[in-house]
């Protein structure tokens, strides 16, 4: 398999103040609408532009943004001594979610530039680990996860899904 081009259009960003929720919403339903369709109720699926922008407001959020629109996002966060998820709560564990790109685009690598903007992210953070979840079931999220260096170090039970995730995380 070919490596992804590299897009020179592409510009991975912090998130701006002036940047559009409801955009951002919008993108998110449809990145993550395939895993949707295969029956997994992420939050990302059909939270509103309310739970977006609490959950921009909460991190550290990426944009990648191409000829002026944004195509792909990511927020970051440090970690939470109160989080349910035990993993999250170590000091040395910064997490991301609300990870998605347009799904015309998918599979071109913008995916892996974010992701290597929201590690740059956590090391500047001072992060040993990068951690996240997913559903157990996504199986070719897992793989693409494990192919970045994720491994499985537990779960959760999110009451708004319906599944049981897995708790994912990477040595920085």
């Amino acid at each position: 398999m070919a490596a992804p081009r590299c897009d020179t259009r592409l510009l991975i960003r912090e998130y701006r103040a002036t940047d559009s929720t409801p955009e951002i919403t919008r993108l998110l339903h449809a990145a993550y609408a395939d895993l949707a369709r295969q029956g997994f109720r992420y939050l990302a699926t059909h939270q509103d532009d309310e739970v977006t922008a609490r959950r921009l407001g909460r991190g550290f959020p990426l944009v990648a943004e191409r000829d002026g629109s944004i195509v792909g996002t990511v927020t970051l966060y440090a970690p939470r001594a109160d989080h349910p998820i035990e993993w999250y709560r170590r000091p040395d564990v910064c997490y991301f979610a609300q990870f998605g790109v347009a799904p015309d685009l998918q599979r071109q690598g913008i995916g892996s530039r974010l992701l290597r903007a929201v590690e740059d992210g956590a090391r500047a953070r001072g992060a040993g680990e990068l951690a996240c979840d997913t559903a157990e079931g996504a199986q070719h999220l897992r793989e693409w996860y494990a192919r970045e260096g994720f491994r499985t170090v537990g779960s959760m039970d999110w009451p708004e899904t319906n599944y049981i995730s897995v708790v994912l995380s990477k040595t920085l």
